[in-house]
């Protein structure tokens, strides 16, 4: 009897290594363990031994069922681990959600590829601008409006490039000389990127917003470059019957300077809500670079001459999309965000 025992043992702990699942273990586990099982028919046997053999075989017996079932139970902790880990492929997958561009970011990436058409490169300068640049360069004087406190986020912070003050960029026309500095003439390059404005938030005004500035310098350079090339934008955003019309507007770092206006998209120049009624949408300032501009950016206006555009690239957003809370694009919302 003490030989089938430690026999069944044996071959019970040889057929458990086997075991894949926790059914085949419950299988197993029956055969060798269960009240109809060999190994508990020797144990209910052992009443018929002499005493002294009883005591030897109940001995061997209870050390094999206590191994056994120590056995069983390490391996059914194994095969639970292994399938609260594992994958089970006959269920339905989990669809994870897809990411999205913001909407900013996927106008500035459209943008991008058409003006790489026009063979301009893109560009990009620091948001913590020097005062020189964010102003001076850009022949906006000392008494501007502009450099007030209410208007220009300043910074009590040391300035190692050149020693002014250091602001919060309100604008990405800085570049422009940051680029001719780089770059030299001739020159074509974009630079979006945000801007920073201290004022009151609404729905038309952000303190933090983005631009896309655009500077040409060649020899020759006229205001009709500059107004094929925003021709060719308008039916790029808005459709290939897009027209420009270019209004008289002051700048102080071109001369002349305009407002450029597209036919409105939605109402195809008629007048509608959207446009006020006057037919006409405003997205964007330009100009001829001025003189002074480029003498601050180491170039001679005797001999290059150049032309520069800014777009609101919020107010793109707003007008393409019908968006009439400018707070929506900073706000973190994915209920905003899932739409584009």
């Amino acid at each position: 009897m003490q030989a089938e025992i430690l026999s069944i043992k044996q071959k019970a702990l040889k057929e458990l290594d086997n075991c894949a699942s926790l059914e085949q273990l419950q299988q197993c586990r029956i055969k060798y363990l269960g009240r109809k099982s060999r190994f508990s028919q020797l144990l209910r046997a052992l009443a018929q031994l002499s005493t002294a053999e009883r005591k030897e075989a109940g001995k061997i017996a209870n050390l094999a069922k206590r191994e056994l079932i120590e056995a069983f139970k390490k391996k059914e902790d194994e095969l639970l681990g292994a399938s609260s880990l594992g994958v089970d492929v006959t269920l339905p997958g989990e669809l994870m959600p897809a990411g999205r561009l913001h909407p900013i970011t996927q106008i500035i990436e459209e943008l991008e590829d058409l003006f790489s058409y026009l063979g301009f490169i893109s560009w990009e300068g620091p948001e913590l601008e020097s005062d020189f640049f964010n102003f001076t360069a850009l022949n906006i004087p000392p008494h501007h409006p502009a450099r007030e406190m209410q208007d220009t986020f300043y910074l009590d912070l040391p300035n190692e490039e050149d020693g002014y003050d250091l602001v919060m960029r309100t604008h990405t026309s800085p570049v422009q000389v940051r680029a001719m500095r780089h770059f030299g003439a001739p020159l074509r390059v974009i630079v979006p990127g945000r801007c920073f404005r201290n004022e009151a938030t609404d729905v038309r005004h952000e303190h933090t917003f983005y631009q896309l500035e655009g500077l040409l310098i060649d020899k020759e350079i006229n205001f009709s470059h500059l107004k094929g090339v925003l021709e060719i934008v308008g039916r790029h955003l808005y459709g290939p019957n897009t027209r420009l019309r270019l209004r008289p507007k002051f700048y102080p770092f071109v001369e002349p300077g305009a407002n450029g206006e597209y036919t409105c998209f939605l109402c195809k120049g008629e007048g509608c809500r959207l446009c006020k009624h006057t037919g006409w949408l405003e997205v964007l300032g330009c100009g001829m670079v001025h003189p002074n501009v480029l003498r601050a950016g180491g170039i001679d206006p005797n001999k290059y001459q150049g032309f520069a555009f800014g777009f609101g690239l919020n107010r793109l957003v707003m007008l393409k999309y019908g968006i009439e809370d400018i707070r929506l694009f900073n706000s973190g919302d994915l209920r905003f965000l899932n739409q584009f």
